[in-house]
């Protein structure tokens, strides 16, 4: 039986010594039991059906395709086991693999580029947030995003301050309201305003969706036209 708080957790890479050194490093932060390692799709998805984890992490690309391998089985884990959470670990800062994992929404999904494993409190923490149904962005994607979408006149992000286009890169990263006000420096109130002002002006209903999650589809998504869903 395992220690009150600690996630089992599933990780599938291809590559033995990174797979290895994945499986070390998270066990050796204390919070994760890594349940089993495999290195393809076929043997991740078997290992899910016996071992129901608490989440996964796989590599976006493995044997025997090498193309988006990770991501096809993310999306059929979410849809056979709710409650596992996946993390996809990606070398490419490329938005459209993120929008190809979030295409049939983000809940209990993240997407991390592989310069994040030397990150253990950042990986625990991603691996933590989709486990809880929350959604996980790779801060350099986000930083591209906004960078590229806050800048045309046709995007809703263009309607958002710098400070409220902080916050919502801090939502992306799946920080809750505490996290953020440690990240920016900013007082409880002021990150409710802010977050309720990015609510109002990306047009996200108070209710029957989730707002958090509507936003950051919203941020990943937006062209403009796309209407936030959860």
């Amino acid at each position: 039986m395992n220690e009150p708080g600690v996630l089992r957790v599933v990780i599938a890479e291809d590559n033995y010594l990174v797979r290895e050194g994945l499986r070390r490093l998270l066990e050796d932060s204390g919070e994760i039991d890594v349940v089993a390692s495999t290195g393809n799709a076929t043997e991740l998805l078997d290992a899910v059906r016996r071992f129901s984890p608490d989440a996964v992490l796989t590599d976006i690309r493995m044997p025997p395709g090498h193309h988006m391998e990770g991501i096809e089985a993310a999306r059929a884990i979410r849809a056979s086991h709710p409650d596992t959470g996946v993390v996809v670990l990606s070398q490419h800062a490329d938005q459209s693999y993120a929008l190809a994992l979030f295409a049939d929404g983000s809940a209990g999904l993240g997407y991390l580029l592989k310069d994040r494993i030397g990150d253990l409190e950042d990986l625990v923490h991603a691996i933590r947030e989709v486990h809880v149904g929350g959604s996980v962005i790779d801060p350099e994607i986000v930083d591209t995003l906004v960078r590229r979408r806050s800048t045309g006149p046709a995007s809703p992000l263009s309607d958002l301050s710098p400070r409220e286009l902080d916050v919502l890169r801090e939502m992306a990263r799946g920080r809750t309201n505490a996290g953020i006000e440690q990240a920016l420096y900013l007082s409880s109130s002021t990150v409710e305003k802010h977050v309720n002002a990015i609510f109002t002006k990306l047009h996200i209903p108070a209710t029957g969706v989730h707002r958090r999650v509507a936003a950051v589809l919203a941020f990943l998504q937006n062209d403009g036209t796309a209407a936030p869903h959860s």
